[in-house]
Order: C-alpha cells, then sequence, then structure tokens
C-alpha cells in the first residue's frame, strides 16, 4: 500500500492537526461539530523580552498530518508537534504518552509497524524516533526503542517496506533502515531535491523531485533503479495509486499514468 498523507476517519470522524493553539481536534464528518479538543502540553521556552513568541511563534508550529493505530485493541492516534510527539486516545481525545525533543516544524506523517511509532522530529537537525506507544506521561527516556540522527527528513515522510523503513532527504539522499533496530541496510543518492513522499505500488518505490524526476527502484534489501522518467514542471505533493494509475501532480498539472 502506498503512504499517502491526508486525514483518516475513526468511528466516522476525521483527526485533524494544528499547531500550537487549538490543540488536537476531531470533527464529526456528518454533523460537523468538534468531537473533542486536546490541548498540547510541550513546553515551549519560547519567550522574548517582550512576552511574546520569538518568529512571531514559528516554534510553535508543525504541519504533520496525524496516524492512527491499534494499540491494544483500541485507536490510537499518533501525531507530530513542535517540541514534542504525543499519543491520543483517538475516540476520547485524552493525552497518553507524549516524548519530548527540541525541534519544531515537522511535516513528515508518523507510521506505524509492529508495534513501533516511528516519528521525524522536524526542523533543527530533524531525528528518527522509534517509539513503543504503550506507556503513560512523559516517555521520553523509557519507551524509545531506537533513535536515528543521520540525514533525517523533515518534510517527504518515511515508508514501511516490509520490516524495513525507507527514508527520502530533501537533498535526494535515500537510506532503507531495519524497523525494528533502526539498523543501516541501504543509502543511495539520486539527486534532486524532494518534499514529495515516497510510494510503494506492485513492489516498486516511487520518488518525485522537485525538479520533475522520478526516480522508480526495486523495494527490496539493496537499491535497485528500473526507471526514471520526467515531468518538467517539478513535484512539491506526493503521488496517489488508483488502481493501476498513478495521480501525479506537479506544480502547474495534475496528471493520470496508467498502463
Amino acid at each position: 500500500m502506498p503512504a499517502l498523507p491526508g486525514p483518516r476517519v475513526v468511528a466516522g470522524d476525521v483527526p485533524r492537526s494544528a499547531d500550537p493553539d487549538d490543540g488536537r481536534r476531531r470533527r464529526a464528518v456528518r454533523r460537523k461539530r468538534t468531537v473533542w479538543k486536546t490541548d498540547r502540553t510541550a513546553e515551549w521556552n519560547d519567550l522574548g523580552p517582550d512576552g511574546l513568541p520569538f518568529k512571531e511563534g514559528d516554534l510553535r508550529k508543525a504541519y504533520s498530518t496525524p496516524f492512527v493505530g491499534d494499540v491494544g485493541g483500541r485507536p490510537q492516534l499518533f501525531t507530530v508537534g513542535a517540541k514534542a510527539a504525543y499519543g491520543y486516545d483517538a475516540e476520547t481525545g485524552r493525552e497518553l504518552w507524549k516524548i519530548v525533543y527540541p525541534q519544531y516544524s515537522a511535516a513528515a506523517r508518523p507510521v506505524f509497524h509492529q508495534g513501533l511509532v516511528f516519528l521525524s522530529s522536524g526542523a533543527g537537525k530533524s531525528e528518527l524516533w522509534a517509539v513503543r506507544p504503550d506507556g503513560q506521561g512523559d516517555v521520553t527516556s523509557s519507551h524509545v526503542a531506537w533513535k536515528a540522527v543521520k540525514n533525517i527528513p523533515r518534510i517527504p515522510s518515511p515508508i514501511v517496506v516490509d520490516d524495513r523503513i525507507v527514508l527520502t532527504g530533501e537533498d535526494g539522499g535515500i537510506q532503507c533502515l531495519e524497523a525494528a533496530t533502526g539498523e543501516e541496510v541501504w543509502k543511495e543518492r539520486i539527486g534532486g531535491n524532494y518534499a514529495a513522499s515516497p510510494i510503494l505500488a506492485d513492489g516498486l518505490l516511487y520518488f518525485c523531485s522537485q525538479q520533475g524526476k522520478t526516480t522508480v527502484a526495486k523495494a527490496g534489501r539493496s537499491f535497485v533503479p528500473v526507471a526514471t522518467n520526467r515531468l518538467d514542471e517539478g513535484f512539491m505533493a506526493s503521488p496517489a495509486v488508483d488502481g493501476r494509475a498513478l495521480i501525479l501532480r506537479t506544480k502547474t498539472h495534475v496528471y493520470r499514468i496508467a498502463d
């Protein structure tokens, strides 16, 4: 399945993310009412001498789409915020756990695989955290299975391939890590700059650059490129899959490419 950012329905509701001040919301799709709202509990530590946040509050912002996974038979909402990432009870909005870090402005979506949540922390030396989501309170020191700190993207989301995590750096560096341990499996450079997240379809990974190049590679234990294609306008948005077709949005056009 491709890793596509976007809201996910939970019992008829849509989790939405907005930092910093309006907390965590879920809105009933049909009735358009707020089901719950939970304030962030991060410590911002960003006030200047005038009592106002530095950089007009930029250090409180994040743009990551939440993800919902089953933890112990209950839906849990994972979300990456500025200064902290959280696990919430998706039905009630109660904060269950959080991890604390100094980064902000995260855009990559978290992913969930084999009992671990994988979170990219954001700007200011982004890190990839693998977190066990069965804790309570601040679990920064108790529930982190492993952490990777080299060449971790802030914008493109990670993707799970079998039992591995593939990361696309904004500068064209790709790396594959073992999901259970964080051990490096392979790394490669494909050139260009990246904001779009990779997708997986029919055993192939697709990487779409801001310069318009799409690199297609086999999703294995080594990097094996099989094709490159180009659309001159370049990509910021992630591709989507519709059956046997790819939906590609460049900076100027939307394309449907099929067999």
